[in-house]
């Protein structure tokens, strides 16, 4: 499966679009990161168009989409497939694969069980994130099939961001 058109929709809004390279905050340097969170070559002083950030993103979705391909051994429909990629996008292959929801979905509880589990995944290092409890919920309405409200993520040139 790939992932569909409001796949990518909930990803770029919860990801926000800077189009200048930003260091990482925790490091203050590597890795540099433009458009949707795209890390591979990018170098300080680097900056992208909107529709470059969007090709990069597809591209860049490929290891989630394969991660949830290979780990998830239930029918998923395009809807939990979506949301089962953005997080794995946000949270990284190793969480999906050692998570409870991924557990519970493959030992055939359904998704209807499985699907609180997106909540627990909300935590910074003190606590919850508002932004991380916005996410995870609407992935968990997609997931579930539900109506998604989530709050754009605006783009920014790298200035603001």
């Amino acid at each position: 499966m790939k992932t569909s058109d409001a796949g990518i929709a909930l990803i770029q809004e919860f990801e926000g679009c800077v189009l200048r390279a930003y260091p990482d905050p925790a490091t203050g340097g590597e890795p540099w990161t433009i458009g949707y969170g795209h890390t591979h070559g990018v170098r300080p002083g680097d900056v992208c168009t909107r529709d470059q950030a969007l090709a990069w993103l597809r591209r860049d979705l490929g290891t989630a989409e394969q991660a949830v391909s290979a780990l998830v051994r239930v029918a998923l429909t395009q809807n939990q497939f979506d949301a089962l990629v953005s997080f794995t996008f946000n949270c990284g292959v190793g969480a999906l694969a050692h998570s409870t929801l991924l557990k519970m979905l493959n030992a055939g509880l359904g998704p209807e069980k499985a699907a609180p589990q997106f909540a627990r995944w909300v935590n910074g290092p003190n606590g919850p994130l508002p932004g991380l409890v916005r996410r995870r919920a609407a992935e968990r309405a997609m997931f579930e099939g539900k109506p998604i409200h989530a709050e754009a993520a605006p783009v920014l040139s790298g200035a603001e961001g």
